[in-house]
């Protein structure tokens, strides 16, 4: 159901850079486009890493068979659960484990990179 909804964050799945190939993260999170912006990376074997400047809140969602890694650059994110959030300052990770309901926000702009199956769909299962 979630791949058929319209969400408004620029989300971009393609495979930015190769391997060998120097990623410079400040000038990607300088350069982004909107309040809410995804862009993949690169990809380590069976995985991706990818890159999100966001300010706002996404929706409640879950992923079924995938766990997600997340890790603050600058800013803060605040990952909601069920029973609780948590708050990652800078040079902070967090790993949601398939199947756990939740919803990331951050009050101000913010950097993340998340680490997660290449074949996951970000707006949840």
């Amino acid at each position: 159901m979630a791949a058929q909804t319209q969400f408004p964050y620029d989300t971009r799945l393609n495979v930015l850079h190769k391997p060998l190939e120097l990623i410079d993260e400040k000038a990607l999170s300088d350069a982004a486009p909107h309040k809410w912006y995804n862009q993949t990376l690169c990809q380590v074997n069976a995985s991706v890493v990818r890159i999100g400047v966001i300010e706002g809140e996404y929706h409640w969602h879950k992923h079924d068979n995938d766990d997600e890694f997340f890790y603050v650059v600058e800013g803060k994110l605040l990952i909601d659960l069920e029973d609780g959030a948590v708050e990652l300052a800078p040079r902070q990770g967090f790993v949601v484990p398939k199947g756990v309901v939740h919803r990331t926000r951050a009050p101000q702009r913010t950097v993340i990179l998340m680490f997660e199956n290449a074949g996951i769909i970000p707006t949840g299962d």
